[in-house]
C-alpha cells in the first residue's frame, strides 16, 4: 500500500485550492482510508485475478482517500457555513452531477468526478455514487437547517444518510470491482446497509456528542434528545439502540452469504467506533485539542 505520508501530500495538494479544505480533512481520509483498506486486503486479493485491479494500486488508493476527504469537506462546508450559498450550489452540481463547476478555485470537484469516472470498474457504480452524493449533500443540508425541529425517527431517518456509507462502500465497489449494483437488488444487501448506517450513525453522534454539545451542534442525536426530554437517560438509550441495530446486523450476515470482501468491510465498518473514532488525532477527539497536521503513524 502507499505509504501514509506519501498519500498524505497527494489528498492534500488535490484539495488545498478547495476553499475551506483543512489538513484534517486529508489527514483523517487517509488514516479512515487505510483502517479500511487494511481491513479489507485479503477479499481484495482474492478477487484480484477477476477484476485486475491490485489491493494496493496507487492511483485507486488515491482516489479512495481523495472522496473521504471530499466527504470530510462536504460536511464541514454545512456545519461551519465554509462557502457562499452559491458556492454550495456549485459545488454539489459538481460532485452529484459531475458537472464542470465554473466558480474558480473548486475545480478539485470536477477532477475527482472525472478521475473516478475514469476508474469505475462498472459504470452503474459512478452513476449510482452520483446519487448517493445527491442524497449525501440533501441530508447534510437538511440536518443543519432542520434538526432542532425533527423527533428522533426523523433525524435518525436523515442521519443515516447523512453519515455516508453508502458513499463510502460504492466508491469502494467504484475503484476494485466489488460488484455492489448487483448486490443492491438483494433486498438482505439493502438491510445491511441501511443497518450498518443506522450503527454509524449512532455510534458518531455517542463518540462526538460532548464535542457537538459544547460547539452547539444540534444535528447529534443525543443533543436532540436532551433538549427534548432532559430526564431522560439518553445515552443508555442509544446505547441500547446501538445494541440492537448490532444484534439485527449479525443476524442478516449469518443467515446471507455475501461475495468477498463485504463480510469482512461490514466488520470494519462496525468496529469503527473502537478501531478509528478512538485513536482520532483531530476530527473525532472528545476533547477540545487542536486539529491540524500530524504525521500518520
Amino acid at each position: 500500500m502507499i505509504q501514509a505520508e506519501r498519500a498524505l501530500q497527494h489528498v492534500l495538494e488535490w484539495g488545498r485550492p478547495l476553499t475551506g479544505f483543512a489538513n484534517e480533512h486529508a489527514l483523517e481520509a487517509v488514516r479512515g482510508g487505510r483502517y479500511i483498506l487494511q481491513s479489507v486486503h485479503q477479499g481484495l486479493r482474492e478477487i484480484s485475478a477477476r477484476t485486475g485491479r491490485h489491493p494496493q494500486d496507487e492511483s485507486l488508493t488515491v482516489a479512495f482517500y481523495r472522496e473521504l476527504a471530499l466527504l470530510f469537506w462536504l460536511d464541514d462546508c454545512n456545519d461551519l457555513d465554509l462557502l457562499a450559498p452559491e458556492q454550495l450550489v456549485a459545488v454539489e452540481q459538481a460532485v452529484g452531477q459531475g458537472e464542470l463547476c465554473t466558480l474558480p478555485g473548486f475545480e478539485g470537484c470536477a477532477v475527482q468526478r472525472a478521475s473516478l469516472a475514469a476508474l469505475a470498474y462498472d459504470r452503474r457504480d459512478y452513476a449510482q455514487l452520483l446519487e448517493d452524493t445527491q442524497g449525501y449533500c440533501a441530508a447534510l443540508r437538511a440536518g443543519h437547517a432542520q434538526a432542532k425541529r425533527w423527533s428522533y425517527a426523523e433525524y435518525l431517518h436523515n442521519g443515516i444518510v447523512s453519515i455516508a456509507y453508502a458513499n463510502v462502500l460504492c466508491c469502494l465497489s467504484l475503484l476494485w470491482g466489488l460488484d455492489i449494483a448487483t448486490l443492491r437488488a438483494r433486498p438482505a444487501f439493502r438491510q445491511v446497509l441501511r443497518l450498518i448506517s443506522a450503527i454509524g450513525r449512532l455510534q458518531n453522534d455517542l463518540h462526538g456528542c460532548d464535542k457537538d454539545s459544547s460547539a452547539g451542534e444540534a444535528d447529534n442525536a443525543v443533543v436532540l434528545l436532551l433538549q427534548r426530554y432532559p430526564a431522560m437517560p439518553v445515552v443508555k438509550f442509544l446505547e441500547d439502540e446501538l445494541a440492537g441495530y448490532t444484534r439485527m446486523l449479525h443476524r442478516v450476515m449469518a443467515e446471507e452469504r455475501f461475495p468477498a470482501p463485504w463480510q469482512s468491510l461490514i466488520e470494519a465498518m462496525a468496529a469503527i467506533r473502537a478501531e478509528y473514532y478512538q485513536t482520532s488525532t483531530s476530527r473525532y477527539r472528545s476533547d477540545p485539542g487542536g486539529a491540524g497536521y500530524r504525521s500518520l503513524a
